[in-house]
């Protein structure tokens, strides 16, 4: 209680102390003490903890006033001498102006990367910067950042050119200025002061950071009184989740869930949160409540009882470092002079300066003092550069401690010092300094290795044991490596000794760590039975992935220098044949020998042995091994190089043991190993790890090959394929088929593999080094391959390429020379085709494709060649010649061992397969020597004479098989296979090749002088050859059409054949045909004559033909007759509440137990909306359907409580037949019937009258049968209203309408009501007639917008569905006041008449200004039947009721249109003709009489010409809809007009309404009768009130309702979003920024703060937005992953693509490749269609239909 008290006296004792309080005072008495520290920390022990912490409701503003005026003013004043108002503003003019931005990133902010200039992805530039430099221009990439790093403009070595925007422009004056000492043009004596209260603060700062007694405070700083005040402190982890902490904390201080949300979002923002204050036992309660909750599974969270003045001070240290940030952004000096004091070494000696203790105990702090701390360190150390320096060598100092301590704490690397690396060791010049002085690139890695210590028997890792903790380690290890890659990212032009002695130490040391990498995880075949546990592989490639750049870098450092090379390349020889070392133990050899020749090898099997897929030594020794062929090293100066040492056998082993497992699991004989090895096998080849394994093997492959005899490289490929017994046996050619069927399956599967690795080995030749290739050929093949699949998006080629250490793939640079690209539509991506020219450089065996890239690449080149009219062979491209040091790869192609594979594979296909040889098998051997033949062509081509050419393969084909097997030549064999009909699709190959050999054997026989020639006589033959086949194919192709035609001669006689004999039925069927499409507008009747003037309302409406509905149910598939008393027919139908017209969004969503929904005010804020898919069921089959569903889903929630794409409880299903989303069905009735026009047609005051009278006289009756009603009551009830004759009130109607029809009537009227009005069904409610009207002229009025908006006819455009559903709608509306009690809908109808025509009997008629007129007639024409049907006269006036209606409510339209125009000075006459001056007189008149009973209240007219165009534009939507409403009802054909877009609509339109073209004659050929009504309107008090300003008007024409326009670049989003904060936190910036595209508010998604309760459910910001702006419909894009969200209600959503492309027309949802984005208005005009067509909630169920996983999303905490 004591402690509740002097909180409360707290502020006014403070206020007094504060009246009494001068800051200037308090610093002169510092400047005069001797003592600085001990003054201050004094001042600070008194103050501090009367202002901060002083109770459980800590008020930050009144904190941070205080702060400001008792603490940091003396400080100030103290620094400046005098006001710091003047001081910091002097300091500020005269500093000059930094080159460096240093502008630091907040959270979601974009930034920009050149991808040209930048000297690596890390260098970036803010939005200001980026807009005024020269990158603008260039290619670049844009990402948001995740906070913390700053702009890098004006670094010069950050940027290879335009290092500076325009305002960080050096001038010539800055560049001689930048080089002295900043703090040089300070006063001594403000350097002086600066020194001291920096010291004295910065300690005092660091002190409270790192301060870990949880009672006491440091000396000095202890407080005079200590209350027993305490705070229970709760700090974040990483571990915990959201949920465990608020469970936890509603346990444990008893608080409520909305309190403990809090309490956990402030702990995961700021690192730690005050949870409990009181005494010391009542917060040590708390405490152990806390730690006992969560601790059983994992470790407790943290929580500590601490001192409330240790809090207090602790946030003032916090305070103090934000403070220092601030002040020495005044001036360069101060920073200077702060950086020195940060980094002055105490007389503890090493690492004991103020900055070194804070970077020690990073760990130990929570996460807000990390941020303010880290965020000072930018500002001041990192931004100038002579402390950078020294900074970094400390950081390198104690790089392994500060690693160590980040590796054992938990929170992420953005919190942590370690993440500052970045900002270092990405400096070209500091990373190099760093590896000389502090042998910086040795330490990350022996760091990196200290921290793997699981190791095997051999040495080398073992990830298969690893525990969840060290999981979690090896996982916070691997930033090490990002550290690695940021040092090494740069490469040195100029070489030191000491940088070549200390890069030399890194390679020993990576060496190392490669060498433990050298046969981690190996395998062994499982026979018998299937592997019990799959074991962890994943850890490995992890660290092969993590790496794979490291080893490409380093082998490019090596690269730039020849002494480097040759070292590197000596030590990795050496670490290899260390680790081969303990592979060949107890291996023995062997010695194999075929085809005249024999190799000493070891007996080594795959298929039984350890095997490892991870060799890297082996992997960057040749890189290694091609950048000496490269550098030309191995040519200049071999005797520097080991080469004679190089063991050609060894080089090979490992890399071909690694290609024959992936052989043997390809032919199934590791299926039993699970699916581990699949992985790691689909890795191995994968774009993100073959550059640093599968081509680093192929290329060894290379290496060992070029280096040795190629028959002895063959031979042991055969004895590890283990297909060596195969090829060596004498009859070899003649190939087994007995024994087991699996076995020879497998052996032919891997003879395909071993030929393809040949045609691998020897055809790779696009590495720089290997082949004769430039720079970027490479990546233009793999562009080209790709493409032959088939057409690809950029992104997909991307994918397909591999990145280097900067991201590039290099793939701009050459991609227009291979491609062309065609731009997207509306939807799809843009693709890159191939170009024609680039089709002869595909190869079929390119190593980089899967089988089933393989496969599509084949059936697409074969297709294409067959649609040009060529063979399907598919030859292999030439080659670029091979470099020297791998020039004798070729001699593979012709040597004894490989033709004796040719031979004995050609030999098997002479007969056909029965499974002993395939066609893939033969298919690569005709490829193998295409690959000859066109090597020696190109030999023959590039020679001098015949003696040069060493290529002699034609020549060894030709020679026969040797004894005993006697066998013919390989070209014989190849001759003899031609005609072979079971090798038909090889046919075009093998002739191709006998072409080839004609064609080199005409070339060898021609002198070297005609050696030219001879190319071109050899291509004339196959020119000659190539028009024989051409012709042939045109001869078949002209039989195939003579052939077609005369088939198609033949069914055409039949058809007519077959017509004439059943006349009668098509006859029949025409007709009925006829009937059941003549319902739609653009479906008039054509025998039938059409009269001059087509009239859809009034007692002249067009006669139409009365013709049979017939439609057929989809679900039982019988035919039926739409009829008034047969079964009842539906259409499903969909009903949604809707703001899409809205023109008020602020208005609330109506209470629904108590809103009266009979007048629909003009704002139309909230409508309901009816569509339908347009099929058609019996109503039983509905029913049937629908229960089933219904069991369906109560079976299914039983099984998996997910949400379904549609709400079966809220009566939703999906249309049986398209999977539509649908909730209620309306029913189908038979067209109205038409009466005859009789001559004796009331007119509008016969009319009037004659209402009038059925009016009161309906009064009386309903006034009689609420009341007693006594016998005088009753008569002087009749004298006063006597009914009209033939009028009885006491009259029931009969029912049109079978019971089936009836029952549907009521469930479609309940739907509209229920889901209209919010609330829980009862057909006995009096509204479900209105909002079934309601619905009918929402639908329509929307309909009519959205074809306006499309600029399309009103008539004949609207697709099928719409049309059905418009016309069963308005139907149902003209019948559903059949299905209610008559009184109820008489009362609604003489409400509705009481708007316009005077009711004395109605009370509380509304103004006409808040009347939508549409509403108002489609309500009243419809319920007039209710009054009409009482009329027993025999004279139908039902049409002329809705005439008169109808022009009644058109003039009111006018009135209201009046009321609400703006008139405007009109500079000029306008020219009139006759009729439209008779016009303009005529408004002037109309208007001038308004103004009149308004007692002047409008302006006065200046134009009548622009007031009638006003009335004009205004009432057009109107009468549009009015059309469309008359059309469905009366089911009129339209006129020829009204079917286009073009001039005429308004003279069709009002003719077709039964209206003048000048509606003003409406007016004054009636005037007596309206201007009492027109006095009547305008007299309404509420009309006064809204001209007056009382309310806002809705002016007309309405316009239609557009989404929010967006910004054309994307980056502009993305900055508005980066300053948004979450408004419920204030200061944390929103994670999930959100902008409503519907009215453009930006909304905090995704998060707890932001959660609101919507009927009992807690909700995400964008559901409860969706409720008060959509109806519960909302269109969202989430800015920071540039998706489009749709959202309806709380169970449904999904994601959309956003209208943002790049310049390859892709989206880029989650910004993952930060191309450019800008605005695709088509795109964009998609999603705002489906808004204004109602049709979000249906694209929502579609999505969630194909994609199940978006349905187990919880969309309500969006």
């Amino acid at each position: 209680m004591a402690a509740a008290e002097s909180d409360r006296d707290a502020p006014s004792a403070l206020c007094s102390e504060f009246l009494n309080f001068s800051a200037k005072d308090t610093a002169l008495g510092w400047l005069q003490a001797t003592d600085l520290p001990k003054e201050v920390y004094q001042h600070l022990a008194v103050y501090v903890p009367k202002i901060y912490c002083l109770g459980p409701n800590i008020n930050p503003q009144s904190e941070e006033l205080l702060a400001q005026l008792l603490l940091l003013a003396p400080l100030e004043w103290y620094l400046c001498g005098e006001d710091p108002a003047v001081g910091l503003a002097q300091l500020e003019h005269s500093n000059q102006r930094s080159q460096l931005c240093g502008h630091v990133f907040k959270v979601g902010e974009p930034t920009y990367s050149c991808r040209e200039c930048a000297a690596d992805p890390t260098c970036v530039l803010c939005m200001q910067c980026f807009l005024g430099s020269i990158h603008k221009e260039h290619r670049y990439r844009m990402t948001t950042s995740g906070g913390g790093g700053f702009c890098d403009c004006g670094d010069t070595e950050a940027w290879k050119k335009g290092p500076y925007c325009h305002k960080h422009e050096p001038n010539i004056t800055d560049t001689d200025c930048s080089q002295e000492d900043p703090i040089t043009p300070l006063s001594a004596d403000l350097v002086a002061r600066g020194y001291n209260i920096f010291s004295v603060m910065l300690k005092y700062a660091v002190d409270m950071l790192t301060w870990d007694m949880e009672d006491l405070l440091p000396e000095g700083l202890e407080p005079l009184d200590r209350g027993d005040t305490y705070y229970c402190m709760l700090f974040n982890d990483e571990v915990h989740t959201y949920e465990q902490v608020i469970y936890t904390l509603q346990k444990a201080v008893n608080c409520t869930q909305k309190e403990a949300v809090s309490f956990a979002t402030t702990v995961d923002r700021d690192g730690r949160k005050s949870v409990r204050f009181g005494d010391f036992q009542f917060c040590e309660q708390a405490k152990s409540v806390i730690v006992r909750n969560t601790s059983r599974q994992s470790k407790p969270l943290r929580v500590q009882v601490m001192h409330s003045s240790v809090v207090a001070h602790q946030c003032f240290a916090l305070k103090v470092l934000t403070w220092l940030g601030h002040i020495i952004a005044y001036s360069d000096g101060l920073r200077r002079i702060l950086c020195q004091v940060g980094l002055q070494k105490a007389p503890e000696g090493e690492n004991s300066s103020l900055v070194d203790i804070l970077m020690l105990c990073d760990s130990k702090m929570w996460k807000g003092a990390r941020n303010v701390y880290h965020q000072l360190l930018m500002s001041s150390l990192l931004m100038d550069l002579k402390y950078k320096k020294i900074f970094a060598i400390q950081f390198a100092k104690n790089y392994e401690r500060l690693q160590s301590d980040f590796v054992r704490d938990d929170h992420d690397r953005e919190f942590s010092i370690t993440d500052l690396s970045v900002q270092m060791f990405t400096v070209p010049s500091l990373a190099r300094m760093l590896i000389v002085e502090e042998n910086l690139m040795t330490t990350i890695i022996r760091t990196f290795v200290d921290h793997l210590r699981h190791r095997d028997l051999q040495g080398r890792f073992q990830f298969e044991r690893y525990t969840a903790q060290q999981a979690f380690k090896f996982r916070r290890v691997q930033s090490l490596i990002g550290d690695l890659k940021y040092v090494l990212i740069s490469r040195p032009t100029e070489w030191s000794e000491q940088l070549r002695e200390k890069f030399q130490e890194g390679v020993d040391a990576f060496l190392e760590l490669l060498k433990c990498m050298q046969g981690m995880d190996p395998v062994v075949r499982q026979v018998g039975q299937h592997i019990e546990m799959e074991p962890e592989w994943e850890a490995a490639f992890t660290l092969q992935m993590k790496l794979t750049h490291i080893i490409s870098m380093i082998q490019e450092w090596c690269s730039t220098d020849e002494c480097v090379l040759i070292e590197a390349y000596k030590r990795c020889l050496l670490a290899l044949s260390q680790c081969h070392g303990g592979f060949t133990d107890g291996e023995q050899p062997i010695s194999l020998s075929l085809a005249g020749h024999s190799v000493d090898t070891i007996r080594y099997q795959v298929s039984q042995e350890r095997v490892s897929i991870h060799l890297p030594v082996s992997r960057l020794l040749a890189g290694l091994h091609v950048l000496l062929s490269k550098t030309e090293l191995a040519y200049r100066c071999p005797e520097l190089l080991p080469l004679s040492e190089l063991s050609p056998p060894m080089l090979i082993e490992h890399p071909l043991r690694c290609l024959v497992l992936c052989a043997q699991v390809h032919a199934g004989m590791w299926r039993r190993n699970g699916f581990s090895l699949i992985n790691q096998i689909y890795y191995y080849h994968n774009v993100k790890c073959r550059v640093e394994m599968f081509d680093k093997d192929i290329i060894m492959l290379q290496a060992g090959a070029s280096m040795m005899d190629p028959n002895h490289f063959l031979m042991i490929a055969l004895s590890r394929f283990e297909l060596f017994n195969i090829f060596s046996a004498a009859d070899c050619r003649k190939r087994y088929r007995d024994g087991n069927k699996d076995v020879v399956q497998q052996n032919n599967t891997l003879i395909e593999e071993m030929l393809h690795l040949i045609i691998m080995v020897v055809g790779e030749r696009f590495v720089v080094g290997v082949g004769q290739v430039e720079q970027y050929d490479d990546i233009r093949r793999e562009i080209v391959h790709q493409l032959c699949i088939r057409p690809m998006a950029h992104s997909e080629l991307v994918k397909a390429l591999p990145e280097n250490e900067n991201k590039e793939t290099g793939m701009e640079r050459v991609i227009d020379s291979v491609a062309v690209f065609k731009k997207p539509g509306v939807t799809g991506r843009g693709l890159y085709e191939l170009r024609p020219e680039w089709t002869q450089h595909f190869n079929l065996y390119f190593h980089h494709y899967s089988r089933a890239d393989q496969s599509k690449a084949e059936e697409a080149q074969r297709k294409r060649r067959r649609q040009s009219g060529e063979d399907s062979a598919l030859p292999p491209p030439r080659l670029p010649p091979l470099c020297p040091l791998f020039g004798s790869l070729v001699n593979l192609l012709q040597c004894d061992v490989l033709l004796a594979i040719v031979g004995a594979v050609l030999q098997w296909a002479t007969e056909p397969s029965g499974g002993h040889w395939s066609e893939s098998m033969l298919q690569r051997v005709l490829h193998i020597v295409g690959m000859a033949l066109l090597e020696e062509q190109q030999q023959l081509e590039n020679s001098c004479g015949e003696e040069d050419v060493t290529f002699n393969f034609t020549i060894k084909i030709t020679r026969p098989g040797e004894a005993p097997s006697n066998t013919g030549s390989v070209l014989a064999l190849l001759e003899s296979l031609q005609n072979a009909p079971h090798l038909e699709v090889h046919k075009d190959m093998i002739h191709w090749i006998l072409k080839m050999v004609t064609t080199i054997k005409t070339m060898r026989e021609r002198s070297p002088a005609t050696s030219a020639v001879s190319t071109c006589g050899g291509q004339g033959l196959e020119e000659v050859a190539g028009e024989r086949d051409k012709a042939e194919k045109k001869r078949k192709a002209e039989m195939a059409r003579l052939r077609r035609e005369k088939v198609m001669a033949q069914m055409s006689e039949m058809q007519k054949h077959f017509i004439n004999e059943n006349k009668e039925l098509f006859q029949q069927s025409l007709e009925e045909l006829e009937a059941s499409t003549s319902s739609g507008p653009d479906h008039s009747p054509v025998c039938v004559e059409v009269p001059a003037a087509v009239v859809c309302v009034g007692p002249w409406q067009s006669v139409r033909a009365d013709r049979r509905q017939l439609v057929t149910c989809i679900l039982c598939q019988e035919e039926q007759e739409v009829k008034g008393q047969g079964r009842a027919m539906v259409l499903a139908a969909f009903v949604q509440r809707s703001t899409v017209l809205s023109k008020n969004r602020r208005r609330p969503p109506p209470d629904p137990e108590s809103h009266d929904p009979l007048f629909m005010n003009p704002d139309l804020a909230f409508g309901t909306h009816t569509a339908s898919c347009g099929h058609i069921m019996h109503s039983t089959c509905w029913q049937r359907y629908f229960e089933a569903v219904q069991a369906k889903e109560q079976r299914r929630q039983q099984r998996v409580r997910v949400h379904t794409s549609y709400d079966v409880e809220n009566g939703e299903f999906l249309c049986p037949l398209c999977q539509c989303l649908s909730n209620t069905v309306i029913p189908l009735l038979p067209r109205a019937q038409t009466h005859s026009p009789s001559a004796d047609q009331p007119s509008l005051e016969q009319w009037l009258k004659t209402t009038g009278q059925q009016v009161a006289a309906l009064h009386s009756t309903h006034r009689k049968q609420l009341s007693d009603g006594g016998e005088a009551e009753e008569e002087m009830e009749r004298e006063e209203s006597s009914p009209p004759k033939g009028f009885r009130v006491d009259h029931i109607p009969m029912n049109p309408f079978s019971s089936s029809i009836r029952e549907m009537l009521t469930t479609f009227g309940t739907a509209t009501y229920k889901i209209g009005l919010k609330v829980n069904p009862n057909d006995q409610d009096s509204r479900v007639p209105i909002m079934s009207w309601a619905s009918c002229a929402y639908t329509i009025q929307s309909i009519e917008r959205l074809l306006v908006d499309e600029e399309k006819p009103l008539f004949g455009s609207l697709p099928c569905r719409q049309d059905d559903c418009l016309s069963s709608l308005t139907r149902f509306a003209s019948a559903c006041w059949t299905a209610a009690p008559l009184t109820t809908v008489q009362t609604h109808c003489m409400r509705l008449l009481s708007a316009v025509l005077p009711d004395p009997q109605v009370q509380n008629a509304p103004c006409i200004l808040d009347i939508d007129m549409f509403h108002l007639l489609v309500s009243s024409v419809l319920s007039y039947s209710s009054i009409n049907c009482l009329d027993q006269s025999g004279q139908n006036v039902l049409d002329s009721a809705h005439l008169h209606l109808l022009h009644l409510i058109t003039v009111a339209h006018m009135v209201q249109i009046l009321l609400t125009c703006t008139p405007v000075e009109v500079s000029m006459d306008q020219e009139s003709g006759t009729a439209e001056r008779e016009e303009e007189e005529m408004i002037c008149q109309l208007y001038n009489h308004l103004r009149t009973h308004l007692d002047s209240l409008l302006p006065p007219l200046s134009s009548g010409w622009h007031v009638w165009r006003c009335v004009k534009a205004g009432i057009l939507p109107f009468l549009r809809a009015s059309a469309l409403f008359f059309h469905h009802l009366n089911t009129t054909s339209a006129p020829l007009e009204l079917h286009v877009v073009g001039p005429g609509q308004w003279e069709a339109l009002c003719s077709y309404l039964s209206l003048p073209s000048n509606l003003l004659q409406l007016y004054h050929s009636q005037l007596s009768l309206l201007e009492p009504l027109i006095q009547r309107w305008c007299c309404h008090p509420a009309v006064r009130e809204a001209l007056q300003g009382g309310s806002v008007l809705i002016r007309f024409p309405r316009e239609s309702n557009r989404l929010i326009d967006l910004p054309e670049d994307y980056s502009s989003l993305i900055n508005q979003a980066s300053s948004f904060t979450c408004p419920r936190s204030g200061v944390d910036k929103s994670r999930a920024p959100t902008l409503c595209l519907v009215c453009g508010a930006m909304l905090c998604s995704q998060s707890y703060c932001c959660q609101t309760e919507l009927e009992g459910e807690d909700v995400g910001a964008c559901t409860a937005h969706t409720f008060s702006c959509g109806a519960g419909l909302g269109l969202f894009l989430r800015v920071r992953e540039s998706q489009v969200l749709f959202l309806a209600g709380k169970t449904k959503g999904c994601f959309y693509p956003p209208p943002y492309l790049d310049d390859y027309g892709e989206t880029d949802q989650g910004l993952r490749r930060g191309n450019p984005l800008h605005l695709c208005r088509e795109r964009y005009g998609k999603i705002q269609r489906l808004w204004r067509q109602h049709s979000i909630t249906e694209e929502i169920g579609h999505a969630q239909e194909a994609n199940q996983s978006l349905v187990g999303i919880e969309w309500q905490h969006l």
